[in-house]
């Protein structure tokens, strides 16, 4: 059975459901992961995605900031919330996937929202920077998340941190700026390897390849500057490895009318 996962941070799910519609139309993902959703749990368009076919839905949402979904077309076992550093603020959800979707196998699914950090990378100045870094902490140490022996997982999400030396614009300009930070790229590389996840995109795409999901509304021309970086990302436990049939980043839908300066990213794995 092919399994399609599509991972998104919408920017606003109610400011642009008619993006998101476009996008399942097109695509049809079986599982759609949004992140910053910005959406309390009563106001979630729950009607508009069942009417896309996507009727069951896993929600932790709040007013106005964060907020993590799964919208998915196959029925869900089971969900879990966990928080982090103490605070409660839409940063995670999962959903556990068996014998309702027909699988052989049981299949979780983590979707991730990382704290962004602030701009000032000192967590001695900037309790948002240092909030992100007891988040990926944490996520190192919080061994439920990582899988074990062939446990079949995936981890999703915008994890606020474009790790390797490609996954910006400009290594050497960007070393001092959030998200590309050598201590962020250290925790985030660490909690990866805690689970021994597959980064599926750079298990497919050389590290000599500059690849971005990210792209700043502060560029007047995104296309032309082109200084993307790569913070969204799908991990899969290394059971689902070697089962990953197709990886794509819609950089497209950075230019649709009113987009979410993050676009859709894809992976298609055989369950």
């Amino acid at each position: 059975m092919q399994f399609t996962l599509t991972t998104w941070n919408i920017n606003s799910v109610r400011l642009r459901i008619n993006l998101v519609a476009k996008f399942l139309k097109a695509v049809r993902p079986d599982v759609l992961c949004l992140q910053e959703t910005k959406c309390p749990d009563d106001a979630f368009p729950l009607k508009r995605f069942r009417r896309l076919g996507y009727e069951h839905v896993a929600l932790n949402g709040q007013k106005g900031y964060h907020g993590v979904a799964v919208v998915s077309r196959l029925p869900f076992e089971a969900t879990d919330i966990r928080t982090f550093c103490g605070k409660i603020d839409s940063r995670h959800i999962s959903v556990s996937f068996g014998d309702r979707a027909q699988l052989a196998k049981p299949l979780v699914l983590h979707n991730f929202y990382v704290p962004a950090g602030g701009d000032l990378p000192d967590p001695a100045l900037n309790p948002k920077f240092e909030h992100k870094l007891q988040f990926l902490d944490e996520l190192k140490a919080c061994e439920p998340l990582h899988p074990k022996a062939d446990e079949r997982h995936i981890l999703v999400g915008d994890l606020n941190v474009a790790p390797h030396e490609h996954d910006v614009w400009s290594h050497r300009q960007l070393l001092k700026v959030v998200s590309h930070t050598p201590i962020e790229c250290e925790k985030l590389l660490a909690a990866q390897a805690q689970g021994d996840w597959v980064d599926v995109a750079r298990a497919r795409i050389p590290l000599s390849e500059k690849v971005y999901t990210w792209w700043s509304y502060r560029a007047l021309d995104w296309t032309a500057a082109d200084r993307g970086r790569r913070l969204d990302h799908i991990w899969v436990s290394r059971a689902l490895g070697e089962r990953v049939r197709d990886f794509q980043i819609l950089r497209a839908a950075r230019g649709w009318e009113r987009p979410s300066d993050h676009v859709p990213v894809t992976a298609v794995l055989e369950v």
